[in-house]
């Protein structure tokens, strides 16, 4: 039984490391410059430009307008898109790609940590540049995401990563720029009576969540002669260097999460989930908190709200001027990051104009995680992080990631399931004839 065991690691290391050796390395430096022509460029902040022109250099991008403007001669390499679409590098909010390959192993789960209060845990360091999964996602053009941890009552510090890195130290835009924290629940599950009843100990953990945040307040705002790890971690929250993440969906507790943050000076504020937002959206506006909207492809939450009423929610916090961007988290949250661009198909289906439907992924995401003067959007001095489509990105019938570039890197687009795809099709093409 011993030798069996040993056998089953042995043979599940060796699956591991033959995993790894299939991840492509990431893109060289940009050396020489690029100008893409003739696509239809989707800008990200709500524009659109026909028969445009990108042109960037040494990873930045230094044009964007008309082809028949651009100066081709100015240009080592030509790039002809014409009828294509060309879109900013799409972001992956709240995600934990990276953080777990294989659910059913624990061993490659890495995204929870023990304990309730951590806010020094960082996910950063523990994210994998080697996963098989990030290449998959790269090819629906999702290029970079806010890596996050889960569990406990905080959860730990989200980075922002792009998806061609070595490792960690290269992959990172943003390193710490949000601490995540899941709000106690008014009602709770009871398996006995398969119901929803009372949180009998709600008050509880909302004063023993204000309190520790109160404490780390003033350790921060105060001299103390040892390092508090924990509460040192905290200290971005009232310095407004770093932007609070509060995980909810009932409007009841994103209410008591906008009053304790306005008590304890905590400015930067974002409600992840949202589900009830639309019921609250004054109170939103006049707090200046942003939105990372649950998944769109899910059922709705109560019994008596309309069936369709998750593919509308994109709808009705943009008609309001609420400043959100999707989400994707859930079961299979990591595979599924490749469906993001979807989510904005079906959001459009729902009402959300699809020129502004652009930002839900991009501009505004780049707006709520700090980034927005680099990344989310094609303009002049920004960075080279985009990609061309042979059509529309968020239709999966005509998705066809042609070209990505990551800071003015080429990226390569292969992976596992496409490589699968093409041996199939050979084989049964060949039985047919």
């Amino acid at each position: 039984m011993v030798i069996n065991r040993l056998y089953i690691a042995l043979l599940f290391c060796l699956t591991c490391l033959l995993s790894n050796a299939q991840v492509k390395s990431p893109g060289a430096s940009q050396t020489g410059s690029i100008l893409i022509t003739g696509a239809v460029i989707h800008q990200g902040n709500g524009d659109e430009i026909q028969d445009g022109a990108v042109g960037f250099k040494e990873g930045k991008i230094d044009y964007v307008g008309s082809a028949a403007n651009a100066k081709p001669l100015a240009y080592d390499e030509i790039v002809d898109s014409k009828g294509q679409h060309l879109y900013p590098g799409f972001i992956a909010v709240n995600s934990t790609l990276g953080l777990q390959e294989i659910g059913a192993v624990r061993a490659t789960r890495d995204q929870r940590e023990v304990g309730s209060m951590n806010p020094h845990i960082r996910a950063l360091i523990a994210f994998n540049t080697d996963s098989r999964v990030t290449p998959t996602v790269r090819s629906n053009g999702v290029l970079l995401g806010q890596i996050t941890p889960r569990g406990g009552r905080i959860s730990g510090s989200s980075s922002v990563m792009h998806f061609d890195g070595w490792n960690w130290e290269d992959a990172v835009i943003k390193a710490d720029e949000g601490i995540h924290l899941n709000w106690p629940r008014i009602e709770r599950w009871d398996w006995s009576s398969r119901k929803m009843k009372a949180n009998e100990n709600y008050d509880k953990q909302v004063e023993e969540l204000k309190d520790f945040l109160r404490t780390s307040k003033a350790y921060c705002l105060g001299d103390h002669d040892k390092t508090d790890l924990r509460k040192e971690a905290s200290c971005g929250l009232f310095d407004k260097t770093k932007t609070l993440y509060v995980h909810s969906d009932r409007a009841m507790e994103i209410e008591s999460a906008m009053n304790m943050c306005r008590d304890l000076g905590i400015a930067k504020l974002c409600i992840v989930g949202a589900y009830d937002a639309p019921l609250i959206i004054e109170k939103l506006k006049e707090n200046n908190v942003s939105v990372l909207l649950r998944r769109v492809h899910e059922m709705p939450k109560r019994e008596d709200d309309d069936i369709d009423l998750p593919f509308k929610l994109p709808a009705l916090l943009e008609e309001a001027g609420v400043v959100f961007a999707l989400d994707n988290s859930g079961d299979m949250e990591q595979m599924g990051t490749r469906n993001l661009p979807f989510y904005v198909g079906t959001s459009i289906a729902y009402g959300l104009d699809k020129k502004k439907a652009v930002k839900t992924i991009t501009l505004n995401a780049a707006k709520i995680l700090g980034i927005d003067d680099r990344l989310g959007s094609i303009e002049v001095g920004k960075d080279a992080t985009l990609f061309i489509s042979a059509g529309d990105a968020f239709d999966m019938r005509s998705n066809e990631v042609t070209r990505a570039y990551i800071d003015g890197r080429l990226v390569d687009l292969e992976n596992h399931q496409e490589v699968n795809y093409k041996k199939y099709k050979e084989k049964y093409e060949a039985e047919e004839r």
